[in-house]
């Protein structure tokens, strides 16, 4: 059994002449294709250091554009020079500059005899191929693609919808059933020479010189019409990520390639020393482990999952400019509070003591952000700059939220801070939303500010905060959202505070034994029906009555048993 190795190579020659060595002095057969897009110095480089090779040849070149006919043509004259030259060749392996053998060719070699007649080479019809990315499955096959895709990308795309507006349909040649796969095989000499002599050969070159990434379906294809057996796999190792990339292996993944107990990887990157050193070393050793390239799919998988969706509300650099390609909005939950710091001057401290969790003032503020305890710089190097956090929220929140991951973060919010993050948060499932609505109007109440310069404030905050409000009862909404009209709200205090301790810390299940010290209503029912008297409707405060017997800091009792 004597195995000859097909190289189509195009850059990193020096890498490429030491696995066309090393495959050559085991006593397997090598012919190379270089690109003819490269130039002659480097190939006539890439022939001096393996001119002292009997068993090397180098093919007629042509050009290789990825995609382009140039591939499928340089493999059909790089294995016709194998056959002519080396009758003893049995197989014939297809492989790239960039492959590297994991195993010697005895291995190979013995695997191969193990199994006598059978062609390795993935061969799937269009219908069930699930890994093709870029839309065009049947049509790659029904359609003509005189352009290509990378270079002229206008006007392959616009050829293409012009062919689908005329209708247009190529004729499949006869006897060929159009499938896909790797383009990385391993055909008996048999098979191989029944395509390069078939009497249709000049018939299927034809149709598929005009086929749309023709290397990943001229041999899948015919290798149906000539060949006794076939195994529809690759013996070369390769994955792909998302976008159809290949992955590139490096030096920290060779014990990943280890327990492959694969034949061959790609795509090697020209720089793995220790991968080169390890896999060309003479050892000797053999294996007889059948390949196995599920053992790494599992942290593969992972990979491509990690890429896709990344972690929850981490922002990657590979994600981060497209907007909802995030893996969840923010990192954890967190929880924002509308007009309770107002109706309690001491909600704060309190929170924090109820829940254990981290309770912060308003980070939006238009002063500065008002990080818990005074502190001018967070977790991560997060400033109390307004003006930092006011150049990207969004990236401010996430952050604080990614950084702090693993401590209930609580804030408070109101009409008068930076609005700017207010449809990002009700839509985000980990955001928990309180509002005590018109309570904004109680600090102004106690201002001491000329009424006519509070009546005006109070009209400006009232209109921002009822189109918050709005925002927040939409039906598209997927943060936790309750509100309160303050008069509601004052009835029975205790219930939704209870709620909100208990939802923060669900473990905990604190029960409150009483309240944090309430803000003085005393004379507030008047100031509202003064704003009345002066055209100005305060509409979120509930039904508040205009006189002062209804004061709950006064009248209503806050202590349970």
């Amino acid at each position: 059994m004597t195995v000859g190795f097909i190289m189509l190579c195009h850059t990193a020659f020096d890498r490429a002449a030491q696995v066309a060595r090393y495959w050559a002095e085991a006593g397997s057969p090598v012919v190379i294709h270089v690109d003819a897009r490269v130039k002659a110095q480097p190939f006539a480089r890439l022939k001096a250091q393996l001119a002292d090779l009997g068993n090397v040849r180098f093919s007629d070149r042509f050009a290789c554009e990825w995609g382009s006919w140039g591939l499928v043509a340089a493999t059909l004259g790089a294995g016709a020079l194998m056959l002519r030259d080396f009758a003893q060749v049995d197989h014939v392996f297809l492989a790239s500059g960039a492959c590297l053998p994991l195993r010697p060719v005895a291995d190979l070699e013995a695997y191969l005899a193990a199994r006598p007649g059978t062609d390795f080479i993935e061969s799937v019809t269009t219908e069930d191929v699930g890994w093709t990315v870029g839309g065009l499955d049947r049509e790659r096959f029904t359609l003509r693609f005189p352009f290509s895709w990378r270079s002229q990308r206008a006007l392959f795309d616009g050829y293409v919808r012009l062919q689908r507006r005329a209708g247009f349909s190529r004729t499949i040649p006869a006897g060929v059933e159009p499938h896909l796969g790797s383009q990385w095989w391993c055909l008996t000499r048999g098979t191989l020479a029944a395509i390069l002599n078939s009497p249709d050969r000049r018939v299927h070159d034809a149709y598929f010189r005009r086929v749309w990434i023709p290397d990943e379906s001229y041999f899948q294809s015919l290798v149906r019409r000539y060949s006794g057996r076939i195994e529809s796999r690759s013996l070369t190792l390769s994955k792909f990520d998302f976008q159809g990339k290949p992955h590139i292996f490096y030096d920290d993944h060779l014990g990943l390639l280890r327990r492959s107990d694969c034949l061959v990887a790609r795509k090697i990157w020209p720089h793995a020393n220790q991968l080169y050193k390890t896999f060309l070393a003479p050892d000797g050793k053999r294996v007889a482990a059948e390949p196995n390239p599920g053992r790494i799919d599992k942290l593969f998988s992972k990979a491509v999952d990690r890429r896709v969706n990344g972690r929850p509300g981490l922002y990657m650099q590979s994600r981060f400019p497209d907007r909802e390609f995030e893996n969840g909005r923010t990192a954890a939950p967190y929880s924002a509070f509308q007009g309770f710091a107002d109706v309690f001057p001491e909600f704060e401290p309190w929170l924090g003591r109820m829940t254990g969790g981290r309770v912060h003032g308003h980070l939006f503020a238009p002063d500065r952000v008002h990080f818990a305890g005074g502190e001018a710089v967070f977790h991560g190097g997060l400033s109390d700059s307004a003006k930092l956090r006011d150049y990207n929220p969004r990236s401010f929140l996430t952050s604080l939220l990614w950084n702090a991951r693993g401590e209930r973060q609580c804030f408070q919010t109101g009409p008068g801070d930076n609005q700017a993050l207010n449809e990002f948060m009700a839509g985000d499932v980990n955001a928990q939303i309180s509002v005590i609505s018109g309570a904004f109007a109680l600090p102004l109440f106690h201002s001491g500010l000329p009424f006519a310069e509070v009546r005006k404030e109070v009209a400006r905050l009232q209109k921002i905060e009822a189109a918050h409000l709005a925002l927040l009862r939409a039906s598209w909404v997927k943060a936790r959202v309750r509100i309160w009209p303050l008069a509601e709200f004052l009835e029975n205090p205790m219930d939704p505070l209870q709620t909100i301790v208990e939802e923060i810390a669900p473990r905990l299940r604190p029960r409150l034994a009483d309240l944090p010290r309430m803000a003085d209503f005393s004379g507030f029912g008047r100031f509202l029906q003064d704003l009345r008297n002066q055209g100005m409707q305060p509409t979120l405060m509930g039904d508040y009555p205009a006189s002062d017997d209804f004061n709950p800091g006064r009248d209503r009792p806050f202590l349970v048993s």
